[in-house]
């Protein structure tokens, strides 16, 4: 049941797209209106999204996302390629990261929705692709939620030993099969721990994140202050060891250090302002990330030879130790990994739980995912997905199927890229808050002009796919049989199940839809009713205090009578 005011966006034949009935091909392509997916916004089963966030609120959420432990690791294999010109590749990857930002800012500005890619795949593809879209992003969010919460463990026993010198026993520490790892503990308590934040609602989720960023942001810089009395500058030399091939290879690699960034986009019905923030709090948290990454680069390559990060899985509390000369400095950094870590859970799994929302919304997957409590907050799509991810963490062994999240991110970055192509083109004067540089490059057509299509976005498109590429083929046979399962999901459940799929065919969605289409009919009557219930009080008032002045009146009524009763007697005698 949508609530009112969806309810004729669910019915509105100016907001219907055109819904072929026949023809499985175009089935498989119906879209559904820019206009009925923002008029939806925020409406559940039984309740809505609150409004609650804030610019630097969705900022912290996309940073929360992106800046996990990845930093903490990656120089130990990113640096052996590309030497001290690190620093370069990192920002080689954060603009390759940054064409499809602009996609996802432009899209999340026009398009202000939880569903994020593919809400916005379904405004512009076709439902099929928004299918495949939103199951990349279970990829995405719902498994890379149990591969992140995986570590935690490690992490946490780093921390205990060093801080109180106890340790969690191995078999429920560590990932099942690895290392003796039989049930990882730890993973399920911290996805059950943000699922707890989650339940206080988005706001309060929100706070927590924002807490957990600023720590972990507190000990990179705690990290490059330190380390920055350590920087000899002939470890800057030489720069570029293995040439323009080395610095291209390890951008390759550390471009998967900035997924996480369209994590804001899943909050479009739950911003203040979507239109004017999303885009902003998306390009804002690419930037701090992309500074912090290049700061860290830049002071640990200067620390510490660039020959001496090979195989090191902890360079930087190694370059810490070796400045100061005490081993406390890797007890911080296990603490701010742990908070890293949960940051990571939390907004991801916000995000998974938002997209679930979505799509539940439009029958792709049961409405139990888009029931709302009163308090604003998804509850049964929460509870679901945490569980879920807590026992994949705990218990299943993820291999190769967490290797996959990069290429599922990836097609979903792609499919942004291609979205706003296609929007510009079909609805090229629509309003937009927030337009992708070079978009209104016209170029000569014969004796006129045609608009060439963004250049940004094409471009991204092409890195994407370069990047999936890229990628080995072990991981491409993983994704083959992850979409190959979505695609069975799909024929099996979400093709006859989806809301536009019912509309086509004549079928009622629902009959709450028919009530809530009927009470809005009868609103603008109970407004009249309700303008006119002041007047009529006070008319009603106003007869109340001339009751007692009848009342006085009244008596004197059969004395006049009486009167008057003699006189007309004594003329009648008069006349005799």
């Amino acid at each position: 049941m949508l609530d009112k005011g969806a309810a004729s966006a669910a019915i509105g034949d100016d907001q219907r797209a055109p819904l072929p009935t026949t023809g499985f091909g175009a089935r498989l392509m119906r879209r559904k209106p820019v206009e009925r997916l923002v008029a939806e916004g925020g409406q559940g089963e039984g309740g809505n999204l609150r409004r609650s966030l804030g610019m630097w609120q969705l900022t912290m959420i996309s940073i929360g996302a992106t800046l996990g432990t990845g930093i903490f690791v990656v120089l130990g294999s990113a640096v052996p390629h590309a030497g001290p010109a690190v620093v370069i590749s990192f920002v080689i990857a954060g603009l390759t990261a940054l064409f499809s930002a602009l996609s996802y800012a432009e899209l999340a500005g026009t398009i202000p929705v939880s569903g994020s890619s593919y809400s916005y795949a379904y405004a512009t593809l076709g439902e099929i692709v928004a299918w495949v879209c939103g199951w990349c992003l279970i990829l995405e969010y719902g498994v890379s939620v149990a591969a992140v919460a995986v570590g935690w463990g490690q992490y946490l026993n780093e921390l205990l030993e060093g801080t109180i010198g106890v340790t969690i026993p191995t078999w429920m520490a560590n990932p099942p099969g690895v290392d003796g790892g039989v049930f990882n503990l730890p993973a399920l308590l911290v996805v059950l721990l943000c699922m707890a934040f989650l339940i206080g609602g988005a706001k309060e989720s929100a706070r927590a994140n924002t807490i957990m960023v600023c720590v972990k942001i507190a000990a990179l810089l705690l990290f490059c202050a330190v380390a920055f009395t350590g920087i000899r500058a002939g470890n800057y030399s030489p720069f570029m060891p293995l040439g323009l091939g080395g610095v291209s290879a390890a951008g390759a690699t550390l471009f998967f250090s900035y997924i996480g960034f369209d994590a804001a986009s899943t909050a479009g019905e739950e911003a203040k302002d979507p239109k004017r923030d999303l885009p902003k709090a998306i390009m804002l948290s690419l930037l701090i990330v992309t500074a912090l990454y290049v700061l860290v680069a830049a002071i640990a390559v200067g620390a510490m030879p660039w020959d001496k990060f090979e195989g090191s899985e902890a360079a930087l509390a190694g370059i810490m130790k070796d400045v100061t000369g005490h081993g406390y400095w890797a007890v911080l950094l296990a603490a701010g990994a742990v908070i890293a870590i949960a940051s990571v859970v939390l907004t991801v799994l916000y995000g998974q739980t938002r997209i679930l929302f979505a799509m539940s919304r439009d029958g792709l997957v049961p409405k139990s995912f888009a029931k709302v409590t009163k308090k604003g907050v998804p509850l049964n799509n929460t509870v679901i997905v945490s569980l879920f991810c807590g026992v994949l963490a705990a218990a299943v062994p993820l291999a190769k199927l967490a290797d996959a999240t990069s290429i599922g991110t990836l097609f979903a970055f792609a499919l942004v890229n291609v979205a706003v192509i296609v929007l510009r083109f079909t609805r090229p004067t629509m309003k937009r808050s927030f337009r992708v540089p070079l978009s209104g490059v016209r170029v000569p057509f014969g004796d006129t002009t045609v608009p060439l299509a963004p250049v940004f976005p094409a471009i991204g498109f092409a890195l994407c796919v370069y990047m999936m590429f890229s990628l080995d083929v072990v991981t491409w046979e993983v994704f083959g049989g992850w979409m190959l399962l979505g695609l069975v999901i799909y024929f099996a459940y979400g093709m006859r199940s989806s809301r536009l799929a019912r509309e086509a065919t004549g079928e009622q969605v629902t009959a709450e839809v028919a009530q809530e289409a009927e009470a809005a009919q009868k609103a603008p009557e109970a407004a009249v009713k309700a303008s006119e219930a002041p007047a009529k009080a006070s008319a009603t008032a106003e007869k109340a205090t001339q009751a007692p002045a009848k009342a006085k009146k009244a008596p004197a009524s059969p004395r006049k009578a009486a009167g008057k009763a003699p006189s007309k007697a004594r003329k009648t005698s008069v006349k005799k």
